[in-house]
């Protein structure tokens, strides 16, 4: 090899794209067979539509089956389509791949995939809320109508029950009889002191004539009333009915000969005017320890009393 010659094989021989140049075409590069520009590649090129899949090479006639039998099904070569391939668009309801999008598909093409079915979902959420409401509703209902029934069996009926019964009991029964029967009195029954008399004068008097006694407002004045029928000894309450001239006053109580530790009190009880003895009736109470059977009760008018008062009736009640 001598200097500036480069050998029997050029670059632009070697380079498989010297063609591409303007030098290798020069110097008579040439583009290699085959196709795409790669060395023996395969480029076969065929009319638009005569492109066969599956079937006997261009040329040859498709194998035929004998008469009855299936025609054998023909393996294509590695790679190529399935025989049985169809484009989507050749299907019924196959749209253009720009077309619009099918019922169910989402938008990247989601290979005939469905989203979730959100009205059936709502449609069993609507369903188990009706079915909690109605079973609130029939438990509240039967609750009701237990209440209602057990008020009736409680006593809400027109029939009392043993326990609620109309008539009275014994022992309130016993205590009426007991509270009417007590004794009773009026001025005419009272056994009176000298000095000491009955009246009627003044209206208002609840005693038989409205009689009342007068002439206690002097010292030594008594007025003595004998209780008999007293079937049980114990505390009793002992009324008096009284009037005064609008002033206060009071007497010493005695029970069977023995004066009590307070003196009866007979105030003027709402404030009448003084000197009016018609609206000055007015009524009093103490306590006295009486025996079973006969008692005496009196009122008397001591140096220390204030006995400016009538009397009119006197009364027991138990209390």
């Amino acid at each position: 090899m001598t200097p500036g010659n480069n050998g029997a094989s050029t670059p632009e021989d070697d380079d498989p794209f010297g063609y591409l140049y303007a030098d290798g075409q020069a110097n008579g590069a040439q583009p290699p067979s085959g196709g795409y520009g790669y060395p023996n590649s395969v480029n076969r090129v065929r009319p638009v539509g005569t492109r066969q899949y599956g079937g006997a090479p261009q040329g040859q006639a498709a194998p035929t089956a004998a008469y009855g039998q299936a025609a054998p099904q023909q393996q294509g070569a590695y790679g190529a389509p399935n025989a049985h391939y169809a484009a989507p668009e050749t299907l019924p309801g196959g749209g253009a791949p720009n077309g619009p999008q099918q019922p169910g598909r989402g938008a990247g093409g989601g290979g005939g995939r469905r989203g979730p079915n959100t009205k059936g979902l709502l449609i069993g959420a609507v369903a188990v809320v009706a079915a909690v409401v109605v079973g609130i509703a029939v438990a509240m209902t039967s609750s009701s109508s237990e209440d209602d029934k057990g008020g009736n069996e409680a006593g809400g009926g027109s029939t009392p029950t043993q326990s609620q019964s109309s008539e009275p009991s014994p022992s309130a029964s016993d205590d009426a009889e007991e509270e009417v029967e007590l004794p009773a009195t009026d001025a005419k029954a009272l056994r009176l002191s000298p000095g000491v008399t009955t009246a009627s004068d003044i209206e208002g008097a609840k005693a038989d004539g409205g009689v009342y006694v007068t002439g206690f407002n002097q010292v030594g004045a008594k007025v003595t009333w004998t209780v008999s029928g007293i079937e049980k000894a114990g505390s009793y309450r002992l009324n008096v009915r009284y009037g005064t001239p609008g002033t206060d006053a009071d007497a010493t109580l005695l029970v069977n000969g023995k004066a009590q530790a307070r003196p009866l009190n007979m105030k003027n009880f709402g404030g009448t005017p003084a000197g009016d003895w018609e609206k000055g009736w007015k009524s009093t109470w103490a306590t006295v320890n009486l025996n079973e059977g006969t008692n005496t009760i009196e009122l008397a008018c001591n140096a220390d009393n204030k006995c400016e008062a009538v009397i009119d009736q006197f009364s027991l009640t138990t209390g």
